[in-house]
């Protein structure tokens, strides 16, 4: 095997992904269920493997596999993701000395309850919207220190009115025209981060409050802000939820816009513009995106 003593292994990390899994709880007669996609990563002292084929410092994927399984069949907490994550994280760094850092990103894959005969049923699902809950869980034995971020993704949202956009920026590059009431639609892809590293603080928080309240804001502002530009819009979801939860330090925003352009029907002698335009033609590309990172000041007080 040659060698180069002129490059060095900068940074190595390896794992399992795509760990799909199932877990019900059963309570009597009713039944819950989580489903969840994870992805177990590891780091340390594992440089020799890459640069010495010396497999005895490897954990195996396969047993990245094993231990997200067993951890869903001991834990009671699979449903709140960023604790299950935590738990998977504390697992590893126990069991194995020779690793610095372990890393879980979960997607948490909607099931609704069904309503049937007006009841909600015991042990019966539907999976009513592709939105996903996310989060990433990295922790360090260095001070065991734990950041968490988490997510809602690919959530889908229109209104028909309530959004304008006029007074931008023009130059002889400029054809867009002014609007004052057109289309909205994005797909939302938010994440936010949490104040504090400290696991036992973490595993106080409330995540699926949070989960609940970041979405119920980001459909509430969407419907009700009178748009200016999807940039204001953005803006007032991230203030809110800053301002209603102390244990979240910065929000960010990834927000498509999806265009719907009105169709040219002026060859037909048919006006399908302004206030009399309402046959749209969903546009794929190119659009916009529009993204921003709200975070909190901490100011430091000097004695």
């Amino acid at each position: 095997m040659s060698s180069n003593s002129n490059v060095y292994l900068k940074h190595a990390r390896y794992g399992k992904d795509l760990v799909r899994v199932m877990r019900v709880y059963k309570e009597g007669n009713v039944q819950h269920c989580t489903e969840l996609t994870v992805r177990l990563l590891l780091e340390g002292d594992i440089e020799t493997s890459y640069t010495k084929a010396d497999n005895s410092v490897v954990v195996t994927t396969d047993t990245c596999k094993n231990t997200v399984n067993i951890m869903a069949k001991r834990s009671q907490n699979v449903d709140n993701i960023e604790v299950f994550g935590q738990e998977i994280t504390t697992h590893v760094l126990k069991q194995y000395a020779h690793l610095s850092g372990a890393f879980v990103d979960i997607i948490k894959h909607k099931w609704t309850r069904l309503i049937v005969d007006g009841k909600p049923h015991p042990h019966s699902f539907v999976r009513d919207g592709e939105d996903i809950q996310t989060t990433s869980v990295h922790h360090y034995r260095a001070g065991n220190q734990i950041n968490i971020t988490s997510g809602l993704q690919k959530l889908l949202v229109l209104k028909t009115t309530g959004s304008a956009f006029h007074g931008f920026y023009r130059d002889e590059y400029t054809t867009l025209e002014d609007t004052w009431d057109r289309i909205f639609s994005t797909a939302v892809d938010a994440k936010w981060s949490f104040t504090s590293k400290d696991g036992a603080v973490l595993r106080n928080i409330d995540f699926p409050a949070i989960h609940a309240g970041v979405r119920q804001i980001t459909c509430d502002t969407f419907a009700k802000d009178d748009s200016a530009s999807v940039q204001a819009t953005l803006y007032l979801m991230q203030q809110q939820i800053l301002a209603r939860y102390p244990s979240v330090a910065e929000v960010s925003y990834s927000l498509p816009n999806k265009h719907y352009v009105g169709v040219d029907m002026s060859k037909f002698n048919i006006d399908n513009k302004g206030k009399n335009m309402s046959v749209y033609h969903p546009q794929a590309d190119p659009s916009g995106l529009i993204t921003a990172t709200e975070k909190k000041i901490f100011l430091v007080r000097w004695f």
